[in-house]
């Protein structure tokens, strides 16, 4: 299990749907809705 950057929800990073990468990471996120918050604004999520 991960953390979704932007809700802080366990993600199963083996069934997440939405799992963009950057810079050679790949995120997990619980829903569309998390994955577009951190689309847009990725530097505010990613330390």
């Amino acid at each position: 299990m991960v953390k979704d950057l932007v809700c802080g929800m366990d993600v199963d990073e083996k069934r997440a749907r939405y799992r963009p990468e950057r810079a050679g990471r790949t995120y997990y996120f619980c829903s569309l809705r998390c994955k577009d918050s951190f689309d847009a604004d990725p530097k505010r999520y990613i330390r």
